[in-house]
């Protein structure tokens, strides 16, 4: 395909184009609800696949999976088609593989504990300073003690021991307080509420089943059922943000492809930075600046170009913007500022443009051979190959039957882990003592009155804490955002 010249986004004064080999410079999908952001990330979507680039995107409103079917014979579709130059202009269907935290509308995506690292699990449970330290000091515990931490029911049994030894720990760990643990507790029982259960276990997603194609050398378009997980923004922004941090450590590099490896579509994008921390803020930017290099391509989707910092902002080379309305002083701002991001057109006024711009019309800016911003363009978008809207759940459930990820991802795995090996010391010490009791003559009975069940808590915990800093398990390393270097 050395004549390709690239991917046909529409037509301006001239057809418009994004470059494959500049597509991993990131980009911006931008526009006031109902403008037509959702076709422009379906008709990039599918011009990945055809040219064997993977994609992953999250369906927030439930009307993308539609892409697995062909579209449907519509007039204002050819007649879109034949006044861009779209020739042929043909219904196709394309390869997905549907993806759902709760298990509904797709396969079940599950991370550990320990892979989402305690910085993104702070954030996810929307934790203060002090307790963010609580929850780095369990995670340390946890690596110098061996246990694994997997699921919340991990987290929950390790937040409960660190509560209850909080003594025997401050002088290696810091103060752990019994309000800060119990507040922690409390976020988790939210958590857990809003389905993160399901999300936090085994078997743990493999990136590299996001990176498959078709047998017809299709790049597989991986659809994320988001419409209810929006519903938990902290859970879905925290989801997102794992996954990209993820394919930041496990990739390798390598520098500037023909194509990307990944393409990644992150819609919502506001809900990412909404309430972060400016650390956090810190380390997007960092991820979204150097995961160029191992190939991905992040777009962000999102009303309003004001949404996005500015530090991450500048390195969207790739922009489509559709209208945005101008009724109050915020909007105005939002106009002005997506149109100073442009090289200028003399043919047109951007600000007063974007005012102005139809449903399926944007302006469109593309990185140029050398990298270098094109001059914008008022483009009309290219109508998309596959069905506009949603799939049947009858043709959504034909999907995942066939899918080879089935067998691999939907039924939950419950290995030995931090849970398990804590009831484990802990029955063994109550043993150990009851043995030691029997051989004993019996003591004077002591005045206090104390439960079995307290001697059996305590003799566990000093058992923990006189093997902290041994030489249990290999220390864990964490990467840019706190998850676990996989190998």
């Amino acid at each position: 395909m050395q004549d390709d010249p690239g991917i046909f986004v529409g037509k301006g004064e001239q057809p418009v184009y994004l470059m494959p080999r500049l597509a991993n410079r990131h980009g911006l999908i931008a526009g006031a609800t109902g403008t037509g952001k959702t076709v422009s990330l379906q008709i990039l979507a599918e011009e990945f696949s055809r040219r064997g680039v993977p994609v992953f995107l999250a369906d927030v409103k439930g009307d993308l999976s539609g892409i697995c079917q062909p579209g449907k014979e519509h007039p204002r579709l050819h007649e879109r088609a034949e006044i861009i130059g779209l020739d042929p202009y043909t219904q196709e269907s394309f390869p997905v593989v549907f993806w759902d935290l709760f298990g509904k509308k797709g396969h079940r995506v599950r991370t550990t504990v320990s892979e989402m690292g305690p910085l993104l699990l702070s954030r996810m449970l929307d934790l203060n300073g002090t307790q963010e330290g609580i929850i780095y000091a369990v995670f340390k515990i946890a690596d110098d003690q061996g246990l694994l931490l997997l699921d919340l029911k991990d987290l929950r049994a390790l937040l409960t021991f660190a509560g209850e030894n909080a003594k025997d720990l401050r002088l290696e760990y810091g103060n752990i307080s019994a309000a800060s643990i119990g507040a922690i507790q409390r976020r988790l029982l939210v958590l857990e509420q809003e389905g993160a259960r399901q999300f936090m276990g085994e078997p743990a997603l493999d990136l590299f089943d996001f990176m498959r194609m078709s047998s017809e050398a299709y790049g597989n378009i991986n659809i994320l059922a988001a419409d209810k997980l929006m519903q938990t923004p902290k859970l879905y922004a925290t989801f997102l943000l794992w996954l990209l941090s993820e394919l930041f450590e496990e990739l390798p590099e390598v520098g500037d492809p023909d194509k990307p490896r990944l393409v990644f579509f992150f819609d919502e994008a506001h809900l990412l930075f909404k309430g972060a921390p400016q650390a956090l803020v810190d380390k997007i930017e960092q991820v979204v600046r150097l995961i160029r290099s191992k190939g991905v391509g992040v777009y962000f989707v999102t009303q309003n170009p004001l949404d996005i910092p500015d530090p991450v902002l500048g390195q969207l080379g790739n922009r489509i913007q559709h209208a945005l309305r101008a009724f109050t002083p915020r909007d105005q701002k939002a106009v002005r500022a997506a149109a100073e991001t442009f090289r200028v057109n003399p043919a047109f006024n951007a600000a007063e443009a974007i005012k102005e711009l139809g449903v399926g019309e944007a302006l469109v800016s593309t990185l140029g051979g050398k990298g270098i911003p094109g001059v914008v363009d008022r483009v009309l978008i290219r109508p998309p190959a596959s069905r506009l809207g949603p799939a049947t759940a009858a043709e959504r459930n034909a999907v995942i039957e066939a899918s080879i990820f089935s067998k691999r991802y939907d039924q939950p795995l419950d290995r030995r882990s931090a849970y398990e090996m804590l009831n484990e010391r802990a029955e063994k010490t109550a043993r150990e003592e009851a043995d030691a009791a029997a051989e004993k003559p019996a003591a004077k009975k002591p005045t206090g009155r104390r439960s079995n069940r307290q001697g059996v808590v305590e003799a566990m915990l000093k058992s923990i804490v006189r093997s902290i800093g041994s030489s249990l398990g290999r220390q864990i390393s964490r990467g840019v955002l706190g998850s676990i270097l996989k190998r």
